[in-house]
């Protein structure tokens, strides 16, 4: 069997984030999205509400599981007994640190792939903070996220 997975912190899932998730399922036997748990980070939603998140944003796809980790992504990887992990790549500036990640998870463990995806060009320009800001501001996030993930954000922000 032929796993890839997904780290992120998906804070939310945006529908980025699942353009890459549905082809790189179509590739590999089965995908994990992993809800990277980074204290470094202060994400508006916990990760039990992440996961739950993307467990809903995710129905359609057969041969997806979400979980998440605490730690290094190669060693979750290779616990997992993944062949790769998947990262996307909006724009050039991305591919940087992206490669540096890429290349210390190679030096750390050679027999975990780093692939990269790009989303489709109509999602370029979304990350989950400019769809936090547009919600907080009370902009319109339809069709950049699925509807659980704009009723969960609508409603943080309402409190």
């Amino acid at each position: 069997m032929k796993r890839i997975i997904y780290p992120g912190t998906f804070d939310p899932i945006h529908n980025g984030h699942l353009d890459i998730a549905k082809r790189a399922a179509k590739i590999f036997d089965e995908l994990v999205l992993v809800v990277a748990i980074n204290k470094e980070k202060n994400p508006l939603f916990t990760s039990d509400e992440r996961i739950d998140l993307i467990e809903k944003s995710v129905v359609d796809i057969k041969n997806v599981r979400v979980s998440s980790f605490n730690g290094l992504v190669v060693d979750y990887a290779k616990s997992e007994e993944a062949v790769a992990i998947i990262r996307g790549l909006r724009h050039v500036s991305d591919f940087e640190f992206e490669f540096q990640m890429a290349m210390m998870n190679y030096n750390l463990n050679s027999e975990i792939t780093s692939m990269f995806m790009m989303p489709d060009e109509k999602y370029i320009h979304l990350n989950s903070t400019v769809i936090k800001d547009v919600a907080r501001l009370g902009g319109d996030i339809t069709g950049y996220v699925p509807e659980s993930v704009k009723s969960a954000l609508l409603e943080k922000y309402r409190n």
